[in-house]
C-alpha cells in the first residue's frame, strides 16, 4: 500500500509540474523522469497555485502539512506562503455507519444506550475529525466530536512518506541547511499527532475554561469528561453566531468594533497571562454567543511558552509599541534568537527600517503577515534562527490580524494591545512582581528553612562521609604552601554548602 501511495504522489508531482521544485547540482537527472513521463503538464500557471492544488489533490494530511507550511515565512518563499495560507480545511464527512461503530467500540456498549438521542447527521466535518448533535441521558444538548475511522494509520504512512521526501530534499536542494525540510516534518507530526488524542484536547479545553472562568469576553464550552474517550469527546452546545456572520451579529445589537477589541485582549491574555493559547482561531473555529462574548472551540492545536520566553516577548512587544528599536534588537540578543556578536546599532537600524512605516495606521492600512515576511528577511541576514516554540504563536498572531480586519478594519492594534502588555509588566516586574515571587516562593522557604539546623548537625555528625576531613586536610595543605588564609575558609565552607546540597536531594 505505501508503494501505490508514494506512485500517486509521484504521479501528482508529475501532473502538476512540481518537479521544478527540485532544484540544485546533479538535480536534472532527477528531473528528467518527469519531465518525459508528463511532458503534456501545464507549467504556465504559477508554482504555488498548482502546489496548493496538488496538496489538495492528496488529501487532508497534506492540506494539513500545507497549513503548517503557510507559517513558515522564514523557510518558504513569499509566493507560496501567500498561496498555502488559503487551504481549506473541509473535507467530505465519513458514513453514519463508521460514525455508529466508533461510538459503539469506544463506549464498549451501542450508542443509545449512553446518548438519549444522537443525530447523525455531521454538522462539521474537518481532517481529522468531524461533529454530531446529541443529547445525554439527562436532556442536556451536547456537541459530539468524533476522530475519523484510521486516521491515525493514514497520518503515519503519510508522515513517513514526508520524511523520505525530505530526506532527498537535504540531499539535493542547494539551500537545505535552511530549508531544513526534516525539522519542518517533525512540527507537523507532533502537531498532528497531538490532534488524535481528544482527551488531550478536552483537558485543554477544560484548562482555557477556568483561565477564563467569570470573564466578560470570552466563555468556553464545559466539557463532559464522563463521556469523553481518546477518539469521542463530548461538549457542551453552544448557541451562538458564527464570527464572520456580521449581519446577524448586527441583528442581535453586538458592539462589532468593541468585539475586535476584545480579541486583541484575548489573544494577549492567554500568551502572557496564562503562557496557554489557542493556536488555531480560524474563523470556523470562533464563534459569538448572544450577549456578545466570544466562545471558541477545537482546541486540538495549542500553544504554550516557557517564562523566560513569555518575558523577551513582552519585552520586544513593549519595545516595539514605543517605537525603541534598540530594546528590541537587545532582547533578541538576550533571548539568545540571534548571534551574541550581532552588531545592536545595526541590527537596529534593520529593525527600524521594517518596523517604523506601520505606526499610527488602522490595521485597514497595516498588513502584519508582509510584515512578518519582511522581518524574516531581517533575521536571514542577521542569522536569526527560528524558534520552534513561537512557530504557532506566529501562526496565531496571523490569524487575530484576519480576525480584527473582518470586524473592525479601523482597529489600532498597538492601542488595544499596549495597556494589557503594561499591565502584564506591572504585575511581574517591579515591587509589585517581586512581591509576587515572594509569596509564590514563600511556600517552599516554609519548609526548607526550619530544617537547616538538623541538616548541619547530621553533616557534622555524620561527616557525610569525610568531606569534613578532606576539607581541613586541603586547609593544611593551603597553610603548609602559604597560600591565602581566606582560600582555605572558602574551601571549608563550600564543602559545608556541597554536603547540605547533596543531603538534601
Amino acid at each position: 500500500m505505501r508503494v501505490f501511495r508514494l506512485l500517486r504522489i509521484l504521479s501528482t508531482i508529475g501532473r502538476h509540474g512540481l518537479d521544478e521544485f527540485i532544484v540544485g547540482r546533479g538535480t536534472a537527472l532527477v528531473r528528467l523522469p518527469f519531465r518525459v513521463a508528463f511532458f503534456w503538464a501545464d507549467r504556465s500557471r504559477p508554482r504555488a497555485v498548482r502546489l496548493r492544488e496538488a496538496l489538495q489533490e492528496l488529501g487532508p494530511i497534506f492540506v494539513k502539512f500545507g497549513q503548517l507550511l503557510s507559517i513558515r515565512p522564514d523557510l518558504i518563499p513569499a509566493d507560496i506562503v501567500e498561496e498555502l495560507s488559503k487551504l481549506q480545511d473541509a473535507v467530505p464527512p465519513f458514513p453514519a455507519e463508521q460514525v455508529v461503530a466508533t461510538l459503539d467500540r469506544a463506549y464498549a456498549k451501542p450508542h443509545a444506550e449512553v446518548f438519549r438521542n444522537f443525530n447523525l447527521t455531521p454538522v462539521a466535518s474537518a481532517s481529522v475529525a468531524q461533529v454530531h448533535f446529541a443529547e445525554l441521558p439527562d436532556g442536556r444538548e451536547v456537541a459530539v466530536k468524533i476522530l475519523r475511522p484510521g486516521i491515525g494509520e493514514t497520518i503515519d504512512k503519510d508522515t513517513q512518506l514526508l520524511y523520505a521526501i525530505a530526506g532527498l530534499i537535504e540531499r539535493l536542494h542547494p539551500l537545505s541547511d535552511l530549508l531544513r525540510a526534516r525539522e519542518v516534518i517533525g512540527e507537523f507530526d507532533k502537531i498532528i499527532h497531538d490532534e488524535l488524542d481528544l482527551l488531550r484536547e478536552a483537558s485543554s479545553m477544560s484548562t482555557v475554561r477556568r483561565n477564563f472562568a467569570g470573564s466578560k469576553i470570552l466563555y468556553v464550552p464545559d466539557v463532559h469528561f464522563d463521556w469523553c474517550t481518546r477518539e469521542v469527546m463530548v461538549m457542551e452546545r453552544i448557541d451562538a453566531i458564527p464570527v464572520n456572520d456580521l449581519d446577524a451579529m448586527r441583528a442581535e445589537g453586538i458592539d462589532i468594533k468593541q468585539l475586535g477589541r476584545n480579541g486583541v485582549e484575548i489573544f494577549f491574555t492567554q500568551v502572557f497571562r496564562d503562557g496557554f493559547f489557542h493556536a488555531d482561531m480560524h474563523p470556523g473555529n470562533i464563534f459569538v454567543a448572544r450577549d456578545g462574548r466570544y466562545c471558541g472551540i477545537d482546541y486540538g492545536i495549542m500553544g504554550s511558552l516557557p517564562e523566560v520566553d513569555k518575558n523577551c516577548l513582552a519585552m520586544i512587544f513593549v519595545s516595539f509599541f514605543k517605537r525603541d528599536y534598540k530594546g528590541v534588537a537587545v532582547a533578541h540578543i538576550e533571548a539568545g534568537w540571534v548571534p551574541e556578536d550581532t552588531g545592536v546599532e545595526e541590527f537596529e537600524g534593520a529593525i527600524r527600517s521594517v518596523c517604523e512605516p506601520i505606526f499610527d495606521k488602522p490595521l485597514k492600512d497595516i498588513y502584519f503577515g508582509k510584515l512578518l515576511l519582511r522581518l524574516f528577511e531581517v533575521g536571514r541576514r542577521f542569522r536569526m534562527d527560528i524558534q520552534p516554540q513561537l512557530v504557532l504563536l506566529q501562526k496565531t498572531l496571523l490569524q487575530v490580524e484576519g480576525l480584527g480586519r473582518h470586524l473592525d478594519p479601523e482597529l489600532d492594534l498597538r492601542s488595544s494591545a499596549q495597556p494589557i502588555l503594561e499591565k502584564w509588566m506591572r504585575e511581574n516586574y517591579g515591587p509589585r512582581g517581586l512581591w509576587k515571587q515572594i509569596r509564590n516562593e514563600s511556600p517552599m522557604w516554609g519548609r526548607t528553612l526550619p530544617q537547616i539546623p538538623r541538616l548541619v548537625h547530621k553533616v557534622l555528625a555524620d561527616d557525610a562521609p569525610g568531606r569534613i576531613e578532606r576539607a581541613l586536610r586541603a586547609l593544611e595543605a593551603a597553610q603548609r604552601r602559604q597560600t591565602n588564609i581566606l582560600l582555605a575558609i572558602a574551601l571549608i565552607l563550600g564543602f559545608l554548602v556541597l554536603g547540605l546540597v547533596l543531603q538534601s536531594v
